[in-house]
């Protein structure tokens, strides 16, 4: 895979350090700050067991391959992960079905309370576990490389900009020929945080005029399609389409990418540096071992490419059945080894590193 090779490369910039806000325990200790070594999860004769587990589309594959490699070494262990979508699975959380929810977003201000509450004795805690660039995919025969601004992008997809040869789109690839085909934009029909990440980007950015969330806004109208699995198939089989979707799926299904206009106004490349210059400028906002993060859409880095997520597991501090809590703290404390983000390479996506990693590690062993 082409993308996973330039992965390897660069393993996302081996310092992924993030300048933290809040307390003092969130300061990330300096940008050369390297993760300690964290050995992989291996064979545990005593744990056994099934949990459920629920969420991002995106992070699918990586779930599958870290589940493949965890049970090969604890066999007794079931780990059944649905692909649902990142609001189906937090839903899921919430009402006490799954043990860990995937989200490419942490939980929302109106989320935490129940999710806290299903945790009874402890409170909820977004753990970070892997980094998912958003890449603007199309298909436009003949046109390579096209450059959009957040401005156009909003347009777009707000059903205000209909066709290709527009002179908003125009203006801004001056050297394409633009056909006049009818603009097909499709979105997530599902809740995604996805969705969620790309439309805090237009917010931040474009002048988008909806409040951001992991549903699609009826109001902007466009085609929808399920998962990210159903956006690349839509975008594919459709001359004229554009969308959104991780990286991994855009590169899987070898679709065009749009360059991206970041905050300086240069138009960037979607790459595993690109992106990985924005995570760079990311805050931390929770506190203690809740590491949601906050990401600068408008980053003015010199060749930073501006939409990323970040995919976390989601699931309780204390508080889990005892059962169930030994399953997810084991298993988490895999895909957070050295052994685990390896994994990550081969598959198209950014593993961590640094002072992120460091707190991931340690935000898995207070898992009680």
């Amino acid at each position: 895979m082409k993308y996973a090779g330039r992965l390897a490369a660069v393993a996302v910039v081996g310092a992924l350090s993030l300048a933290a806000c809040g307390t003092d325990n969130n300061a990330p200790g300096g940008s050369g700050t390297t993760a300690a070594s964290a050995p992989a999860a291996g064979n545990d004769n005593g744990l056994s067991g099934t949990i459920q587990a629920a969420g991002s589309s995106a992070q699918a594959n990586a779930i599958t391959e870290w589940t493949k490699n965890f049970t090969a070494t604890n066999s007794g262990v079931t780990i059944n992960y649905q692909p649902s979508g990142s609001g189906a699975g937090v839903q899921s959380f919430i009402q006490g079905t799954t043990a860990f929810a995937g989200s490419d977003s942490a939980l929302k201000p109106e989320e935490a309370p129940q999710a806290d509450a299903r945790c009874k004795t402890g409170k909820a805690i977004n753990i970070p576990m892997v980094t998912g660039p958003i890449a603007v995919v199309y298909n436009l025969p003949g046109v390579e490389g096209l450059q959009l601004s957040p401005k156009t992008l909003a347009g777009i997809f707000n059903s205000k900009i209909a066709k290709w040869d527009d002179a908003a789109i125009k203006a801004e690839n001056p050297q394409a020929k633009l056909p006049s085909t009818p603009i097909q934009a499709f979105h997530r029909s599902d809740e995604s945080g996805t969705s969620d990440n790309f439309t805090k980007f237009l917010k931040a950015t474009g002048g988008w005029p909806y409040e951001p969330a992991k549903a699609w806004p009826a109001e902007a109208k466009g085609q929808g399609a399920k998962g990210s699995d159903g956006i690349a198939s839509s975008i594919k089989d459709t001359e004229g389409a554009i969308s959104y979707v991780e990286l991994s799926y855009a590169e899987n299904s070898s679709l065009q990418k749009a360059k991206v206009a970041n905050g300086a106004n240069e138009y960037v490349e979607l790459t595993p540096e690109s992106a990985a210059k924005t995570i760079e400028t990311a805050e931390i906002k929770g506190t203690g071992n809740d590491l949601a993060l906050s990401i600068d859409y408008a980053t003015k880095t010199a060749g930073a490419y501006p939409i990323v997520l970040v995919t976390y597991e989601i699931t309780c501090e204390k508080g889990l059945p005892a059962d169930q809590s030994k399953i997810v703290k084991s298993f988490l404390t895999y895909t957070a080894s050295d052994e685990g983000q390896s994994a990550l390479k081969e598959l198209g996506y950014a593993p961590l590193s640094g002072t992120l990693l460091t707190k991931v590690r340690s935000a898995v062993e207070a898992i009680s």
